[in-house]
C-alpha cells in the first residue's frame, strides 16, 4: 500500500497501480457462496451436469468474482495519509466478460481513473479495476470501483 497525501494520489491518476497476487477459487468456495446467496445453479455446484455446458465444468459465480475486489488489493493500492476508516462506495459501471473455470486462479489489476475531494474529510477514489484468469487472455470483469477514505 501507498501511504500518499491527496495531492499525490491525484498526480497518479490514470497510472497502473498494479496487480494483486494469484488467488485460486475452488469448488468447496464455490459452493460456500452458494450456500451463503442460495444462488445454487448447477453450473456453479454440479460439475457432472456442468461437464454437458459449452464451458464443460462448473463456473465460478460472477458475484463471487465481483466480490473479491476487496481481497485483491495490490501493492500500489493508495491509502490517503491521516486515513481514519475506508469504505467500499460501490461501483460505477462493472462488466462480466468471461467466465471464471472452478480452479482456476484470478488477479485484480488497478488503474486510478480519479480523486474527488467530498468534503468534510471525505475522499471518493475510483479505480478501474480488471480481474484477470490465469492462462486466459480475456478478463473475467471490469468494474470502476469505488472507495470512499475519510481523513
Amino acid at each position: 500500500m501507498q501511504m500518499l497525501s491527496p495531492e499525490a494520489a491525484k498526480a497518479l491518476i490514470g497510472t497502473d497501480l498494479g496487480a494483486s497476487d494469484w488467488y485460486l477459487i475452488d469448488q468447496e468456495m464455490v459452493n460456500r457462496f452458494a450456500d451463503l446467496t442460495n444462488d445454487h445453479q448447477f453450473i456453479h455446484v454440479n460439475p457432472e451436469m456442468a461437464k454437458m455446458t459449452p464451458f464443460g465444468g462448473t463456473i465460478v459465480h460472477g458475484f463471487f468474482t465481483l466480490s473479491m475486489l476487496a481481497g485483491l488489493q495490490p501493492e500500489g493500492a493508495i491509502v490517503l495519509e491521516g486515513i481514519k476508516m475506508g469504505v467500499n462506495y460501490g461501483c460505477d459501471r462493472i462488466r462480466f466478460l468471461e467466465p471464471v473455470p472452478v480452479g482456476s486462479r484470478i488477479r485484480a489489476r488497478h488503474k486510478l481513473k480519479a480523486v474527488e475531494d467530498k468534503g468534510g474529510g471525505r475522499w471518493l477514489l475510483t479505480s478501474e479495476v480488471t480481474i484477470e484468469i490465469e492462462g486466459k487472455d480475456k478478463p473475467a470483469l471490469v468494474a470502476d470501483w469505488l472507495g470512499m477514505q475519510f481523513v
